[in-house]
């Protein structure tokens, strides 16, 4: 096959373009604008590869969206291209606006002309897969899990913004004919995960023995999926999946935000043992604004129905996850410092 994989040098986007490249053996065209979340040292394992094509451009672009659907002719898109920190969503709405429902627009469009333009087998086996969020679904009570049928109550401009793109896809798909199919996935964890999110803030601050924020009481609760178990269910999503059906992933790992932080804390104590309990670095702030109590996903229609199961659990995926983070300073530090200046830690001469 070959696959557009809008995204592809974002976290989860660079976890499908290096498993479609290195283990399904496709030939991916990864369609990046490289905004300050992608980094194409996340490629690095299949940059030279003859199956990997790279295209800096922006999914705002129609012109440029149809001259690499006509260059390139592919059999499939897999869209991962999205603004998607939900606190940089409250300070700053317009790029999530603009990426994600405007920038969704335009690739379906576009997708949508070159797909009226195929005929016979070409066609019949073309595939869209739009993935998205379990935030679009908003909060849980205590009990129960987000199925397919869960209905839509975003609470962050960010998860608003998804549940937008969402029902355009859907919207292409009944109105146009377009072959969608949609995901909506929990949490993501791994390698190649940038700096400013949970887990890898937490290891890094707790390898540095700097503050561990956490947001309020540190109760809520995610469902955390390991982003390499995540690549395998898109790959089978995009290509078993029913058309005009989403299909829910998540790695059945509830955690609250305070128990992952102190996991995070009790494995590197082990690892690179301190002078005082890394626990004592955990530091509790101002909740955010609408910040949901609780996610948590139902993906028995994908386990049952294609066959997925998750591969890590959440103790051997965190541990994979720390180890890698030890091992790979060369990726992480660059971004670190620049993480640090863009959030107003550091000034850019300190």
């Amino acid at each position: 096959m070959k696959i557009i994989v809008t995204g592809g040098a974002g976290f989860i986007g660079s976890a499908v373009c290096r498993y479609l490249v290195s283990e399904v053996k496709a030939t991916v065209i990864n369609v990046d604008k490289l905004t300050y979340a992608g980094n194409t040292d996340s490629l690095k394992v299949i940059e030279n590869n003859e199956n990997y094509i790279f295209e800096k451009v922006d999914i705002c672009d129609l012109a440029e969206l149809n001259r690499i659907f006509t260059q390139h002719q592919p059999d499939a898109v897999m869209h991962l291209a999205a603004e998607s920190h939900v606190d940089k969503s409250i300070t700053g709405a317009e790029e999530f606006i603009m990426t994600n429902i405007v920038g969704t627009f335009k690739l379906l469009e576009a997708a949508r002309s070159y797909y009226d333009a195929l005929s016979g087998e070409k066609k019949d086996q073309f595939r869209f897969l739009h993935v998205s969020t379990d935030e679009v679904y908003g909060e849980l009570g205590a009990e129960g899990l987000f199925s397919e049928e869960t209905p839509y109550d975003p609470s962050s401009p960010y998860s608003a913004s998804k549940a937008s793109s969402d029902h355009l896809a859907l919207a292409w798909r009944e109105t146009y004919g377009l072959p969608v199919v949609i995901s909506n996935c929990s949490n993501n964890y791994g390698p190649y995960h940038f700096p400013e999110k949970l887990i890898p803030l937490v290891i890094l601050n707790a390898m540095d023995g700097r503050k561990l924020p956490v947001y309020g009481d540190g109760s809520n609760v995610r469902d955390w999926l390991y982003v390499d178990d995540h690549a395998r269910a898109l790959y089978l999503i995009l290509t078993k999946g029913r058309l005009g059906e989403k299909y829910n992933v998540g790695g059945r790992n509830e955690r609250t935000n305070l128990e992952v932080v102190t996991t995070i804390c009790d494995i590197l104590d082990e690892l690179i043992p301190g002078e005082s309990p890394r626990r004592d670095l955990i530091e509790f702030v101002a909740d955010r604004p609408g910040h949901d109590a609780r996610y948590a996903i139902d993906a028995t229609k994908l386990e049952t129905e294609l066959g997925w199961k998750a591969a890590c659990n959440f103790d051997t995926g965190i541990k994979k996850t720390i180890q890698w983070y030890l091992d790979n300073e060369w990726w992480w530090s660059p971004l670190r410092e620049v993480s640090r200046q863009r959030q107003g830690i550091v000034k850019k001469n300190d």
